[in-house]
């Protein structure tokens, strides 16, 4: 199989997704209303409420729910074959992520701006809404605490991506002050800003920096998760427009040029697909594909954390609510376009299938490492440049997006702490810095303390990641589907994907448990058994709500 065939197949498919079922749903499910009074107009305060462009707001959402997931799942997965995460990623992306992000947005923005876990208050019950909590605390600290040992590893790996991955929180800030302070054109700033990180990523090469050895005694990895936290703390507190809303912007713009060489790249070499249609010859260890699959791909395909960064920061900022089709739909097109890109260069990149069965040794083998090394070798081959480059370009787009989920997570867990502190009348929690000060003690306290010296505790609990994220999607469509049968909506197009999701998650959830019991895992084997508790309770309180909207309508 060549590698065009699938991309082009691909990019018409989400293409289709985006222009024709995102209008539809958006239209006739969600019945999107241009004139509804957004929470950014309604409770504006420049800080997390800020009416937004579109264009920008698509940005921050994007490059937020991104990360390096969309990466990591797919060029994982493809151990099981192409075929499957290829099928996974684009007819997941149209049916389920999209319509997921989209309507998630919607639920918020009529929810004054709330989270996803609060409206499950307002719409199941109060008892759902601490269920949720829990999950969502938990799925911020997989993430948040994972994603600094990502980016680190990738600092220490690639001594190049060091000035690019930082100079370009420079950018952003400068970004942001020209488009909300000076009022500068928005095409002009962006073409600055772009250019501004392009030729950060040219010198990189030039100005590696590699930490020492030893700083104060701590290890280069233990240093840079350090730095990573308390920037990511700093970066919480200040107003969405002065940073987070730039870089994301600027990140978002980087990543679809990012998108395009690749795929220029592949336009122009056309590599053949190595890797095998479906993989009847698997690693010894390696999981079934059913469930295992629709939890490795995630981000790509669908993911929960999309429905908090949707309800937490996103529809906070959107001036509109018709620009949830756009800024929700379209953010998850673009992931899934980042995932396809993933699984291109995971099963194209390599010479032949000895080389890329050499790399596919064992399941989580792959991962970022097959999409720099495939992807740089084609745009190596293909546009002329040196493998350090190519390396760089794409590690820096990684690196980028891991950093803007990290921020935007950090965020979102200190609304979490916030809402304890207005739940549970706690003075304390209710202050901005405070709340902050426990968002990031807690994930440093995982990362230490479960990962000992080297601050690798965030992926301890890693593995429990995929089936907590897709667990948190389904919870998400199942208070979506009873907002939308109470204004008499049809159902089916959130109530399938919902009944999908919690499926297979759960049984994905049970295998992991079985699993960590054979291990005498006893860390994750409580986690899991929290998660899955706290979920099944959620989604008996959820269907005892649908039971009853559903009699109330037919009455």
């Amino acid at each position: 199989m060549n590698s065009l065939v699938l991309l082009v197949l691909g990019v018409a498919g989400l293409a289709g997704g985006f222009f024709i079922y995102s209008k539809f749903v958006a239209q006739h499910i969600l019945k999107l209303n241009p004139d509804f009074k957004t929470p950014a107009h309604e409770f504006e305060d420049g800080i997390d409420y800020v009416p937004t462009n579109k264009f920008v707001l698509w940005g921050h959402h994007f490059t937020s729910v991104a990360g390096a997931a969309p990466i990591v799942g797919p060029a994982i997965a493809v151990i099981w074959g192409w075929l499957p995460a290829f099928l996974w990623v684009i007819l997941g992306t149209i049916f389920f992520a999209g319509v997921h992000d989209m309507s998630s947005i919607w639920a918020s923005v009529r929810n004054k701006g709330k989270s996803i876990a609060s409206i499950a208050g307002t719409v199941l019950s109060p008892k759902a809404r601490s269920l949720m909590m829990v999950v969502v605390f938990l799925l911020l600290l997989m993430v948040n605490a994972a994603f600094a040992v990502v980016i680190a590893n990738m600092l220490v790996a690639t001594p190049s991506a060091v000035v690019p991955v930082w100079g370009a929180l420079v950018v952003a800030f400068l970004i942001g002050q020209a488009i909300y302070k000076y009022k500068l054109s928005l095409p002009l700033v962006s073409l600055v800003g772009v250019v501004a990180l392009y030729l950060l990523i040219l010198i990189g090469p030039s100005v590696p920096i590699s930490l020492p050895d030893s700083v104060f005694g701590l290890t280069p990895h233990t240093t840079w998760i350090i730095i990573l936290f308390v920037y990511a703390g700093i970066a919480s507190t200040l107003p969405v427009w002065m940073l987070l809303q730039p870089r994301d912007y600027i990140n978002g713009l980087q990543l679809f040029i990012g998108l395009g060489l690749l795929y220029i790249s592949f336009l122009i070499v056309a590599p053949d697909v190595v890797a095998p249609v479906y993989n009847t010859n698997t690693p010894e260890g390696t999981p079934s594909l059913v469930p295992l699959l629709f939890v490795t791909i995630a981000c790509g395909a669908i993911s929960g954390f999309h429905g908090l960064v949707s309800t937490g920061t996103t529809s906070k900022q959107l001036d509109k609510e018709t620009d949830a089709r756009f800024v929700g739909y379209f953010g998850a097109v673009g992931e899934g376009l980042l995932a396809l890109a993933a699984i291109l260069a995971a099963t194209a990149g390599f010479a032949t299938l000895a080389d890329w069965e050499a790399v596919y040794s064992g399941f989580g083998k792959g991962g970022v490492g097959a999409f720099v090394t495939g992807g740089g070798a084609i745009m190596s081959e293909a546009l002329g440049l040196s493998q350090e480059l190519s390396a760089t370009v794409l590690t820096v787009m990684a690196a980028l997006f891991a950093g803007t989920t990290m921020d935007t997570g950090v965020r979102l867990q200190r609304y979490i702490f916030q809402e304890w502190g207005d739940i549970y009348n706690i003075g304390g929690l209710k202050k901005g810095w405070v709340a902050t000060l426990f968002a990031v003690g807690t994930c440093l306290l995982l990362a230490f303390g479960a990962g000992g010296f080297d601050g690798r505790g965030g992926m301890v609990i890693w593995p429990l990641f995929g089936t907590t994220n897709q667990l948190m999607a389904g919870l998400t469509l199942l208070i979506v589907t009873v907002m939308l049968i109470r204004q008499k909506s049809a159902i089916r197009y959130t109530l399938i994907p919902l009944i999908f999701l919690l499926a297979v998650t759960f049984v994905a959830l049970l295998t992991q448990l079985v699993d960590f019991y054979n291990k005498s895992n006893w860390l994750l084997i409580i986690m899991d058994l929290v998660i899955l508790g706290a979920t099944i309770l959620v989604a008996l309180e959820g269907i005892s709500v649908l039971k009853r909207e559903w009699n109330k309508n037919a009455s």
